[in-house]
């Protein structure tokens, strides 16, 4: 981090991007949550022909002329995307891709006008498609910055009334709070974000700034407040090291670098996250299944035992066979079995343990019991209710477990006149 502030412009750069990348990541997690994410895109790619109309009318470079156009030319681009939207059959991503489309067009055709007309003043504008962070000066950190600062102080004073509208807004509405004015504060809000963001990334790669960020932070918590925490450390992690990568290589962009970096870490959040993360889950449910499948073998054994009035006689394995599992199946589960304790393997036969016939009169307790509930409470006919309960018979809680027995009466038989062991 030395180097960061021994270096007097790239410190600038450094402050500058990361004040405005950490207000982007913090609003765009409204737009993750009301699920507007290819909003951003649309905001993005229609500010170009506001900065080129600030430049226009002003005939100056001043980024609070620019702010001013951008932020005007956002905005009637979510405006045309709601009207759109609500007054006409035209889906919400059609409308995105209409829009984003045309105002970005006219943002080209500006920007060849004030090209073509050879000015002194106008060069510079076109890094506004896909960033220069290297050219950002102290003006820029200050009027950005100011305006990035006020957005995240609007959003800390309007964090509860945000909140609630983002997961119910109808709940937001019956209580009087004004959804419409919270909305369009919300949507100017990401206006300014993207606007203030533009600088440093381009138009091209903005909407990645406001969502990634957002999405990764979502994989690691629950809670509003900390996923605008984790969102805003993903960015900081990635605005060091790609500023680090533009300062130590000659030629490297800073701005993609950026977005590459945020993209690299938000795609090893999808995949090794501790609880919602691709591979985790894959295993976790493998784990689930591999579960599952021995428990459906124990409920088997007991119901043979059941038949048979004896639980500890050898296990063949064509009366386990089913059309789950085959021999070969059925042998490989309890091999797992002997190493869980549920079955034992003494010369060459297979035989159920007392921990095993334990587990599965558990199990075929649960079952029947969930199969009395859904007929006496549910009202189901007997004959329906199986395969619900061979689900079920799995995820009972022992506190659902015994809410179950107390509120059923603690039932003798299942409704197929079949004993429930307790």
């Amino acid at each position: 981090m030395e180097f960061y502030l021994s270096d007097p412009n790239l410190r600038l750069v450094f402050f500058g991007i990361l004040i405005m990348s950490s207000t982007t990541a913090v609003v765009g997690n409204y737009a993750f949550l009301r699920k507007r994410s290819l909003i951003g895109d649309a905001i993005s790619h229609s500010i170009f022909p506001g900065i080129c109309l600030g430049f226009l009318f002003t005939d100056s470079k001043n980024p609070v002329f620019l702010l001013v156009g951008a932020f005007a030319t956002g905005w009637l681009a979510v405006f045309l995307i709601d009207y759109f939207k609500n007054n006409s059959k035209i889906k919400e991503d059609s409308a995105i891709a209409l829009v984003m489309s045309v105002f970005f067009g006219i943002g080209i055709v500006l920007l060849t006008y004030i090209q073509q007309s050879k000015g002194a003043n106008q060069s510079g504008l076109d890094k506004f498609l896909f960033g220069q962070a290297a050219s950002i000066v102290e003006t820029d950190v200050i009027v950005f910055g100011s305006v990035a600062l006020l957005s995240l102080v609007v959003v800390l004073l309007l964090f509860r009334e945000f909140k609630l509208i983002c997961f119910d807004p109808v709940f937001a509405k019956s209580i009087g709070y004004p959804i419409k004015t919270l909305e369009a504060i919300i949507t100017s809000l990401t206006v300014l974000a993207i606007v203030v963001g533009i600088r440093s990334v381009g138009v091209v790669l903005m909407s990645a700034m406001l969502i990634a960020p957002a999405a990764a932070a979502r994989f690691w918590t629950n809670n509003l407040s900390v996923m605008m925490v984790v969102s805003i450390l993903f960015t900081t992690i990635s605005t060091i090291l790609g500023c680090g990568v533009s300062y130590a290589f000659e030629g490297m962009p800073t701005g993609p670098w950026i977005v590459m970096i945020m993209s690299f870490l938000a795609i090893l959040t999808f995949l090794f996250a501790p609880q919602k993360g691709s591979v985790n889950k894959y295993f976790r449910d493998r784990m689930n299944w591999s579960r599952i499948e021995k428990e459906n073998i124990l409920k088997k054994l007991y119901q043979i035992g059941e038949v048979k009035n004896d639980f500890f006689q050898p296990i063949f394995l064509p009366e386990v066979a089913n059309n789950r599992h085959t021999e070969i199946k059925i042998s490989q589960i309890l091999k797992k079995l002997k190493n869980d304790g549920f079955v034992i393997k003494t010369k060459g036969n297979w035989y159920l343990s007392a921990e095993g016939k334990a587990k599965g009169q558990k199990m075929i307790k649960l079952h029947r019991l969930w199969e009395f509930y859904l007929t006496e409470k549910v009202h189901i006919a007997p004959d329906h209710v199986h395969d619900n309960s061979e689900m079920m018979e799995h995820i009972i809680s022992p506190e659902m477990e015994e809410k179950l027995e107390k509120a059923l009466n603690y039932p003798k038989k299942d409704p197929h006149s079949k004993e429930i062991p307790y």
